[in-house]
C-alpha cells in the first residue's frame, strides 16, 4: 500500500491552547455587556482565539470545499433524485448558481469543487479533477471501495486543505453525491450500535414504502460487509463514499494546520465523526453550523458533544448550512476585535464579580 502523509500527521495533531482559551474567556467578560449575554457568539470567538493563538486576530478569509462523488447504492432505489444530478450540481456549484454557492457569494466565500468519483466528464468545467473512478460500488452487494481507494480519497481531502491553507482562515466542508445519506446512515449505525431506524432519514424525500426499503438496504449492507467497528478505515471503505472519505481527510488537515472546520449537515457530520474517532483532538477545530433535518444528525452531535448554532430545518447539503454560519463567525470576530471594554466605556464593572460565579441567569421551571 502506498504511504500516505495524513497517517503521520494524525499523530501530530494537538489540542488548542488552553491558556489562550482562558485569556479569551476573561477578555469576553471584560467587554461592556452583561456576563455571557452574547452566548454562542462568545463561544465562537473564544474557540477561534484558541485556534489562532491570540485573543485578537484577523479572520476573514473563507472557502467552501465541496467533495463530489456518485454512490453505487443508488442502484438499489434508495433515492428519489436521479443520479445524474451529482454531475449537474457539481458543475453548477462552480457556476455559482446552486443554493450553497449563492450563499457563499453573499458571504465572500470562495467555492472549490473536487471530483473524486462523479459519473461523467467534469474536466471542461471549473471542477478540480481528482477522480479515483466513476462512482463507488453498491454497498448492498459488497464494499463500496477498496481500502487503498479509501486512503487515497482521505489524502485527497487532506491535500485540498494543505494546498489552500495559506489562503483561508476557515473551511466550510460540504459534499455532492446522490445516495450519500444512505452511506452516512450505514456508517453511523455500524459505528455507534444505534439501530438503522434511529439514524436514517428520508434524504431529499421518499415515500413511506421507499423509506422502509432504504432501511432494509442499509441493514443488509452492514450485515453483508461484516465491518470491523473498531477500524474506522474498514467502515469507511466498506460502507462510505469517496466524498465522505475526502471530507474525513479535510477535517484531519484543518486540525493539523490550525484551521476552523465548519461542519455542514448529516454527511459532513458523519465524516467529522470518523475524524473524531481517529483523533479526539480534531474536535477542537470543528464548529457545528446548523441542525440538519436528517434524524441521524443529532445522534452524531451527541456522540461528539457538539451543539449546532442554527436551527432552520435545512437539509440541502452542498455545504449550505456551513456557509450560512460564516455570518455568525463574522459577527463573533467583530465582537472580539471591535467592541469596547468596560474600562473603555467608563463603566465600573465591580457589580459583575458575583455574577461570574455559577449560573445567575437561568430561571428554573416550576
Amino acid at each position: 500500500m502506498e504511504k500516505y502523509e495524513f497517517i503521520d500527521r494524525i499523530k501530530e495533531i494537538k489540542k488548542i491552547d488552553e491558556k489562550i482559551l482562558a485569556q479569551a474567556k476573561l477578555y469576553q467578560e471584560s467587554l461592556a455587556k452583561p456576563i455571557r449575554s452574547l452566548g454562542g457568539l462568545e463561544e465562537i470567538a473564544i474557540q477561534i482565539a484558541g485556534i489562532k493563538g491570540s485573543i485578537h486576530y484577523d479572520f476573514n478569509r473563507f472557502a467552501l470545499m465541496v467533495f463530489a462523488s456518485d454512490n453505487g447504492v443508488v442502484k438499489e432505489g434508495v433515492s428519489s433524485t436521479p443520479q445524474s444530478v451529482t454531475y449537474s450540481q457539481s458543475i453548477n456549484l462552480t457556476r455559482h448558481i446552486t443554493g450553497a454557492a449563492t450563499l457563499a457569494g453573499e458571504f465572500d466565500c470562495d467555492v472549490r469543487v473536487y471530483d473524486l468519483g462523479v459519473i461523467g466528464d467534469t474536466s471542461k468545467s471549473n471542477v478540480i479533477q481528482r477522480k479515483i473512478r466513476e462512482s463507488t460500488d453498491d454497498i448492498f452487494l459488497g464494499p463500496a471501495m477498496t481500502r487503498e481507494e479509501c486512503m487515497k480519497a482521505i489524502q485527497i481531502g487532506f491535500d485540498a486543505i494543505k494546498d489552500n491553507k495559506d489562503n483561508y482562515d476557515a473551511f466550510a466542508l460540504g459534499e455532492m453525491g446522490i445516495g450519500n445519506t444512505t452511506t452516512s446512515s450505514a456508517i453511523i449505525a455500524a459505528l455507534t450500535g444505534l439501530s438503522v431506524e434511529e439514524v436514517t432519514g428520508k434524504g431529499a424525500g421518499l415515500s413511506e414504502e421507499a423509506y422502509k426499503h432504504k432501511i432494509d438496504v442499509i441493514k443488509h449492507a452492514i450485515n453483508i460487509n461484516n465491518v470491523n467497528k473498531d477500524d474506522v478505515y474498514d467502515v469507511a471503505s466498506k460502507l462510505g463514499g469517496f466524498d465522505i472519505c475526502a471530507l474525513l481527510g479535510a477535517y484531519l488537515a484543518c486540525a493539523y494546520y490550525h484551521k476552523l472546520a465548519i461542519i455542514d449537515g448529516f454527511i459532513s457530520a458523519t465524516a467529522a465523526y470518523l475524524a473524531f474517532l481517529i483523533n479526539k483532538d480534531v474536535k477542537d477545530y470543528m464548529m457545528a453550523s446548523h441542525k440538519s433535518y436528517e434524524i441521524g444528525f443529532m445522534k452524531i452531535m451527541k456522540e461528539m458533544d457538539l451543539n449546532p448554532y442554527l436551527d432552520l430545518n435545512m437539509r440541502l447539503g452542498e455545504g449550505s448550512g456551513a456557509v450560512l454560519a460564516i455570518s455568525l463567525i463574522k459577527a463573533a470576530c467583530a465582537i472580539e476585535n471591535k467592541m469596547g471594554t468596560f474600562k473603555q466605556a467608563n463603566i465600573n464593572d465591580d457589580y459583575l464579580q458575583e455574577l461570574k460565579i455559577g449560573d445567575k441567569f437561568s430561571v428554573k421551571e416550576k
